[in-house]
């Protein structure tokens, strides 16, 4: 349908919407008065990942709309973990490393969202603030008459762990309740109208709209965005070596970079509407590129993206170091490195460059042959690398890369 909100028209044109409830209703709202909308993250990490990311530009794409952005951090959802489409129970996390994974995080949002008093500004909330007051009994008869038991199991959520005959506790079976909760509290306190999320929480955010159309009348919309996944079907927020982390100290800005400069072709458009704040026509410019000036639009991905997670100048000593690694066949800063006295084996200089995370994976990976010194494969694993005058550049694969410097 054809939206007049500048907030759905946005969220459309970029590829955000998936599920809508009332999308007419929540227009029509959109269009009269700021809307303040949340998304829930839960704690697990001191990082989110790139997995998160699609939910970080909705919230920001929010705040671009003229509308107030909620972060609604689960300090109290946290001690038991969203079960939803889970093979398996988290652990369990104690308080102080919840509160700690919090205080991480939230820098992550401060560099995507602008936090403040005004009426659009970003607010960070902790559900711990409502759920750790909660007394069992009364929780029971207030809000546990308005769920069903026969529905609540029929959620796919639910039903993917039952069918494999997998564990699913009663603590777990508890979260769809406190997340719709958490709805309720939050149009209460917040005047919160909007829950945003992934796809695989439309059942968890149905149960908030009911439970708040229930036990006060308020009309209140739910959003989510389609699965997203890579070209080959991956999921996305993951690469070879593992998660793609947002915060620096997790994850080098170079190799931030290079996971969106080695984005599929067949991905670059999607991306570029998704995770960046490129004008549509200049991305229409870029993903209609063919052949090798595609990676004009890989570059220009890499650099936006960096851009808004890291930094302007982050992004540019990346961009900086690929193009003298890849172009120049020279080393950069932003490389991994390792001081060598003399000489040094390949399987101890992929283990300490961070290449391998073990010398039985970099024996494999020079098997492989995946591993190159200065751009020459190596044939051995008991090749030795002589370091003298000039750093050395040590490969494993054509992505990752490293420099021996001269101690």
């Amino acid at each position: 349908m054809a939206y007049s909100s500048d907030l759905l028209r946005l969220l459309s044109t970029r590829g955000y919407v998936h599920q809508l409830t009332d999308g007419a209703a929540l227009d029509a709202l959109a269009a009269k008065q700021v809307v303040p909308g949340y998304i829930g993250f839960d704690p697990t990490a001191p990082s989110l990942h790139v997995g998160s990311l699609v939910q970080i530009m909705m919230l920001r794409r929010m705040q671009q709309a003229g509308h107030k952005p909620i972060v609604l951090m689960g300090g109290g959802t946290g001690k038991i973990g969203d079960p939803s489409f889970k093979d398996e129970a988290r652990k369990l996390s104690s308080a102080e490393t919840i509160g700690a994974n919090i205080a991480s995080i939230r820098r992550i949002f401060e560099r995507f969202l602008t936090f403040g008093d005004g009426p659009t500004d970003a607010v960070l909330l902790d559900n711990a603030q409502w759920l750790d007051a909660l007394e069992y009994i009364p929780f029971l008869r207030e809000v546990g008459q308005h769920f069903s038991v026969n529905r609540m199991l029929s959620f796919d959520s639910v039903k993917l762990r039952l069918d494999r005959e997998q564990s699913l506790s009663f603590l777990e079976f508890n979260y769809m309740i406190l997340q719709a909760y958490d709805f309720l509290e939050l149009s209460r306190r917040a005047g919160c109208r909007l829950q945003m999320g992934g796809s695989d929480q439309w059942g968890n955010i149905v149960n908030g709209i009911e439970l708040a159309r229930r036990m006060d009348g308020t009309e209140v919309f739910g959003l989510t965005t389609p699965l997203i996944t890579k070209a080959d079907g991956s999921k996305m927020g993951k690469s070879v070596d593992g998660a793609v982390w947002l915060h620096e100290d997790q994850l080098s800005h170079y190799d931030y970079w290079q996971f969106w400069r080695n984005t599929d072709d067949r991905d670059v458009g999607r991306f570029l509407r998704l995770f960046t704040d490129l004008p549509l026509d200049e991305i229409t410019r870029l993903e209609a590129l063919e052949g090798a000036q595609i990676n004009a639009a890989k570059k220009a991905l890499a650099d936006a993206a960096t851009a808004l997670c890291r930094g302007e100048a982050a992004a540019a000593e990346a961009g900086e170091t690929a193009r003298r690694t890849f172009e120049e066949g020279a080393g950069g800063e932003s490389l991994p490195s390792l001081p060598v006295s003399g000489a040094i084996g390949i399987v101890d200089a992929l283990v300490g460059l961070g290449l391998a995370a073990s010398k039985g994976e970099a024996r494999r990976l020079i098997k492989g042959g995946g591993a190159r010194v200065a751009g020459e494969q190596v044939a051995s694993d008991a090749h030795t690398i002589t370091v003298a005058g000039e750093p050395v550049r040590v490969s494993a694969g054509r992505k990752h890369h490293g420099m021996l410097l001269p101690a």
